[in-house]
């Protein structure tokens, strides 16, 4: 079992003297890494491609049954990123979301409510990637940024989960499994520390699968007392595929109401 408290390298980032980000570590050795090394090279995923096609589908089980999302994602190096969000059932062309960015404006569409938003992207929080701060107050910034909190950017940014979810619990690297069509590395967490309280149990556990090439988050699995609740699984990766010319553009309806 792999102690994970003192993996604080989140926002540690290398930064060569010609500015040019570039992953620390290149690759994985033959054998399994420890948890630290594995979070490290997990870090820099998003380094490691220049365009990203993704597709991950989520199932989650409450108390009203089962709900089924899926995730497309398109990005481009740097700042060019796109997330379809649909919801398969009836009236599928109403359960549909769109986030768009192209590094400077965000633009977001929800066609169940024929609401949008446009605005400028958020802009960093200043002092938190000082030299002189402790790794754990240091943020990571990410090369092209992502919806906050969703899939997406757990998957390709994971560096944030590491640190502040998996790293505060017990961890260890269990061995090696196939996600779409892609040899991970397995690792298991118990009794994470969690700000959302319905998890907060002894007997909540994560099990994720981690690309061994790109270190790319591939399936998260969430437990409760053996119970899978929530099973999050990439079902296409494509690193560095060809996108389409209008791969970034987005008409709103024109009865779409703006939010701002």
């Amino acid at each position: 079992m792999s102690p994970t408290g003192a993996w604080d390298r989140a926002g540690l980032v290398p930064v060569p003297a010609d500015g040019a980000r570039a992953p620390e570590l290149a690759g994985l050795g033959e054998e399994l890494p420890t948890v630290a090394e594995l979070f490290t090279f997990m870090r820099d995923a998003e380094l490691r491609f220049e365009t990203l096609r993704m597709r991950i589908e989520e199932r989650s089980w409450t108390t009203r049954g089962e709900d089924v999302a899926l995730y497309d994602v398109m990005l481009r190096h740097p700042g060019s990123a796109k997330v379809l969000t649909t919801r398969p059932g009836e009236g599928l062309k109403d359960r549909y979301e769109v986030w768009l960015s192209d590094g400077t404006t965000v633009q977001e569409y929800v066609a169940s409510r024929r609401v949008g938003t446009r605005r400028p992207v958020r802009p960093v929080v200043r002092g938190t990637n000082g030299r002189d701060l402790p790794g754990r107050s240091r943020v990571y910034q990410s090369l092209t940024a992502l919806p906050m909190e969703s899939l997406a950017e757990l998957f390709v940014h994971p560096a944030g989960y590491c640190q502040n979810v998996l790293g505060t619990g017990s961890c260890r690297v269990t061995g090696t499994t196939e996600v779409a069509g892609r040899e991970a590395i397995v690792v298991e967490c118990d009794h994470p520390r969690t700000i959302e309280l319905v998890a907060d149990r002894p007997d909540f556990s994560i099990r994720i699968a981690v690309d061994r090439l790109d270190g790319v988050i591939l399936r998260l699995e969430e437990s409760m007392g053996g119970q899978v609740t929530r099973d999050a699984a990439v079902t296409t990766y494509q690193p560095n595929a060809a996108l389409p010319p209008n791969a970034f553009e987005f008409r709103f309806p024109s009865d779409t109401t703006f939010i701002y």
